[in-house]
């Protein structure tokens, strides 16, 4: 779940049947993230936020949360550009070469611009947005050719370049850029 937050912008709150108390860290993507025990309400939680302030601040190296919000806001618009491109490119190109996924889920994970899950599941990260086309482009080939290797074999790699034949270029240049919003 999520708590918005005047001063802290986006707060993750992570439920956890092991959890027996409130605790604060840092997410990866640098968010406020509270670990709660699962019963804990969206009230209990906002009340522990308010009441704990002060401590937060003092003992976590939160980002400021001015920039904190502009980046909640950057990923917001980056989001609704992904939801519109993404999936119809994505089934553009498993049209043109065959692939058949059974779902896209559209992520902003901070490491990965892409993943195949066994279940057929291709997941998209909305950071694609800020990459030229072709970049984007090789990414989604990519992920189709995991759905029939779920490695980086040279039987992978020999399928990425039959439908994108400068894929190591792509590849290449996709290192100047960084997948996290």
């Amino acid at each position: 779940m999520i708590i918005e937050d005047k001063e802290f912008g986006e707060v993750i709150v992570r439920k956890s049947p092991l959890a027996s108390g409130i605790r604060f860290s840092v997410s990866t993507s640098g968010r406020l993230q509270m670990s709660v025990p699962t019963y804990t309400s969206t009230f209990l939680a906002k009340r522990f936020l308010a009441a704990n302030r002060s401590v937060i601040r003092k003992k976590l190296p939160l980002k400021d949360p001015a920039s904190q919000r502009a980046r909640d806001a950057k990923k917001k618009i980056l989001m609704k550009k992904a939801k519109e491109y993404l999936p119809y490119r994505l089934e553009y190109y498993a049209k043109r070469y065959g692939y058949k996924y059974d779902h896209i889920r559209l992520s902003h994970a901070g490491t990965r611009w892409g993943s195949c899950s066994s279940n057929r599941t291709i997941s998209l990260n909305i950071g694609l947005m800020q990459v030229p086309e072709p970049l984007r482009d090789y990414v989604i080939i990519h992920e189709l050719a995991h759905l029939n290797h779920m490695d980086h074999s040279p039987e992978f790699w020999a399928e990425v370049g039959s439908h994108d034949p400068r894929y190591k270029t792509h590849r290449d240049k996709l290192k100047h850029f960084s997948p996290g919003v």
